[in-house]
């Protein structure tokens, strides 16, 4: 747990300052199942994690607390950059695959061709 999850998970934090240390504990998992290829469990986790932020701003910020959600929120953020990153990589890793095996099938037919050829 970081300072900031820590400061917000104080006795005198609210439920709403909890939720988002919440929100935030989640959100690195997401990107360590992310960096781990669990996209199943990143899925998972972003439907908990939407809930969560959901009932989190479903009342105003205490301003006593306005410093601190706003930092979370930035780390929040900071974090959801890495994810995406993380993300694109698996996308374009993906898309090399499917370009390598169309590649390979056309290979193999065009091979197949020659074999059945009379000649």
């Amino acid at each position: 747990m970081t300072r900031l999850e820590q400061d917000l998970s104080t006795e005198q934090s609210t439920g709403q300052c909890r939720r988002l240390a919440d929100v935030l504990s989640v959100t690195r998992s997401m990107l360590e199942h992310a960096n781990a290829g669990n996209w199943d469990d990143v899925a998972e986790l972003e439907r908990t994690r939407r809930d969560d932020l959901e009932r989190c701003f479903s009342e105003t910020v205490d301003p006593r607390h306005s410093e601190l959600v706003s930092e979370a929120l930035a780390v929040m953020l900071h974090l959801n950059d890495e994810l995406m990153a993380v993300l694109a990589s698996a996308r374009d890793a993906v898309l090399e695959q499917g370009v390598n095996q169309a590649r390979t099938r056309s290979a193999l037919g065009s091979y197949q061709d020659i074999q059945h050829s009379p000649g």
